[in-house]
């Protein structure tokens, strides 16, 4: 145990942000350079070692948290690395955008603020990478048998870089100009710098791992024809398709899905684009969900520099504290403030959108909605409410629906889907067809990156036995595996 007093000496502290005024000028990650190593070992020390730590429960990964913990509070680096790889491939990624259900399942957290456990990670892996901790690890020997991985978000990253150690030789696929998926084109500079998936996949190259950018399977290559080259394939493509809003106005001009909007936005920083052909600059802007999506699409605006910014959700403002049906461990529906909503802008809630109004050009001017109240779980407009606010552009940041069905993947494989649209498989993450895999959201449907990561490490044990008939690779989850709810 770290400090057995630590949780009784020391309060939660976390990172702390730059200047409102100053971040909001440029896409750098809006954290202070160097402000957590000072006080990460006292919060590491916060950690009580309990006898039964529910955040191994609250986390898919089933990271070895009490353990690095330990280590960081010591500031023993090295072996603070070594157990935080132990489960997670990728945690520069999950430190700094996964929304932590472990710290809910924080033991700590019944009656105090729990343990900083994402600031203890990302503080760990970037002092690895720092200290030269972070090394290729290829394959003793090469199995001789050949994997393609269509996708290359974190699902397909941990599969392949996974099962590129265990010996096979891996190949991505990756419809973009670039690998990364999500955390490429999904996620903006501001919350994470792409450079730290550009070292990443320089690490995974020299441990083997191939990558073929610019190749959409299904469209620029038959899928059965890829499952002719390789030995088995693991589809990773995520759940990519848009939910929509169709009301009256939708097809004026100005309305956009968030990805469409925040791929350009990324692309201008990669340096593709001098200015994103779909800008806030100078407009209202109105982002209509209010999840984490949409507040990227809320921080993205204001860096473009737009006149105002509205979010719009159509569930009730959450609580600061957990409702009693949402006891510890699970994962609280909280109000929750991020870096891009301490940056200015108005939030709604228990709002619906009627329609869209637009000027004799075709261009939206205003967004129509009416407030709502839930009767039998579903919204009912609440009569005298309705008002326009100014729209200028409009971004749909409400979710996704499933994997891609237009560019023929799923049906030139002959995949066969569940219930909710997603792409069926077994208790290996084996679809119908013989040798054919899948992972993350593809599979599970839309989720967070930390499930990502762990259907990835999981869909690999699945693939590697198949190859091999054994396979030693960890699965910390099974396909039917949820979130702790009540």
């Amino acid at each position: 145990m770290a400090d057995p007093k630590g949780f009784l000496n020391h309060e939660r502290e976390i990172a702390k942000t730059r200047p409102v005024e100053e971040r909001v000028k440029d896409w750098n990650e809006v954290y202070q350079p160097g402000s957590l190593l000072p006080i990460i070992s006292k919060q590491a020390s916060r950690c009580m070692d309990c006898g039964i730590p529910f955040c191994h429960n609250g986390c898919p990964l089933g990271n070895l948290i009490p353990e690095w913990n330990d280590y960081a509070y010591r500031e023993d680096w090295t072996e603070a690395s070594e157990r935080l790889h132990a489960t997670n491939n990728f945690p520069e990624f999950t430190g700094r955008l996964c929304p932590a259900p472990c710290e809910a399942a924080c033991v700590l957290g019944i009656n105090q603020p729990p343990v900083t456990i994402k600031n203890v990670e990302v503080s760990i892996i970037d002092k690895a990478w720092d200290n030269g901790d972070v090394t290729p690890q290829p394959p003793e020997r090469l199995s001789g048998k050949t994997v393609a991985v269509i996708g290359s978000g974190p699902a397909g990253l941990a599969a392949a870089q996974q099962l590129t150690r265990a010996g096979h030789t891996v190949a991505v696929y990756e419809r973009a100009d670039r690998i990364g998926g999500l955390l490429r084109y999904g996620i903006p500079e501001f919350k994470m710098e792409k450079r730290h998936i550009n070292r990443r996949i320089e690490q995974m190259r020299t441990e083997g791992t191939k990558f073929r950018t610019e190749v959409e399977i299904g469209r620029d290559l038959d899928a059965k024809k890829l499952r002719k080259r390789y030995d088995a394939v693991v589809i990773a493509a995520g759940s990519t398709t848009s939910r929509d809003l169709p009301v009256p106005g939708r097809e004026l001009n100005g309305i956009h899905f968030a990805m469409e909007y925040l791929p350009l936005a990324n692309k201008v920083q990669e340096g593709d684009l001098t200015v994103a052909p779909i800008s806030a600059e100078g407009k209202h802007v109105v982002v209509i969900g209010g999840g984490d999506t949409g507040a990227d699409c809320v921080g993205t605006a204001h860096r473009q520099g737009a006149a105002s910014v509205t979010q719009l959700e159509i569930m009730g403002k959450p609580g600061d504290e957990r409702n009693a049906n949402q006891p510890w461990p699970t994962f609280p529906m909280l109000y929750k403030v991020t870096s891009a909503h301490e940056e200015g802008g108005d939030r709604l809630y228990s709002v619906s959108t009627t329609h869209f109004e637009g000027d004799e050009d075709g261009n939206v001017q205003w967004l129509h909605l009416t407030e709502v109240e839930f009767k039998d779980g579903r919204p009912e407009p609440k009569p005298g409410t309705e008002r326009k606010i100014p729209a200028q552009l409009v971004t749909l940041a409400m979710g996704f629906t499933g994997t891609d069905r237009e560019n023929g993947l799923v049906e030139q494989f002959g995949l066969e889907l569940d219930e909710r649209g997603n792409i069926a498989r077994d208790a290996d993450f084996a679809t119908n067809v013989p040798g054919v895999y899948v992972a993350g959201d593809a599979g599970r449907g839309q989720s967070l990156i930390v499930w990502a990561i762990a259907e990835g490490r999981s869909a690999a044990k699945g693939v590697d036995r198949f190859l091999t008939g054994v396979s030693a690779l960890p699965a910390p989850i099974k396909p039917t595996d949820r979130a702790l709810t009540v």
